[in-house]
């Protein structure tokens, strides 16, 4: 919807790929699908959830087995986005390296973009 032709929307890193492969097989999932919600400190929050069915208005990015279904109302604002998973001592999860957020909370859970 958003997109520019020949380039994915967002973008996995291996480790990403790895572990949203993983997922899917375990739970038999189609894919991994991002949205945005209102929350948060900051205003703004990811949403992530493995689905079993893909809606068609989905924006779907495929990559190395890898599947990310983007809402369509978060479409305009994950553009560009690299997805990566890291692993630390206390704990695990997915970050995003989003060039559309403006403003982060100190904890890191909520994000704010440009007005738009």
């Amino acid at each position: 919807m958003f997109g520019i032709p020949g380039k994915q929307a967002v973008t996995l890193t291996p480790a990403a790929v790895s572990q949203i492969t993983r997922l899917m097989a375990r739970d038999g999932a189609k894919g991994l699908r991002l949205g945005i919600r209102k929350g948060g400190c900051a205003g703004m929050e990811y949403t992530m959830e493995y689905v079993s069915e893909v809606d068609p208005h989905d924006e779907v990015v495929e990559q190395d087995g890898a599947r990310v279904l983007i809402a369509p109302m978060a479409q305009m604002f994950l553009f560009g986005t690299q997805i990566d998973f890291k692993t630390a001592l206390l704990e695990s999860g997915f970050v995003f390296n989003n060039p559309n957020v403006t403003e982060a909370c100190g904890c890191g859970e909520s994000i704010k973009f440009a007005d738009m």
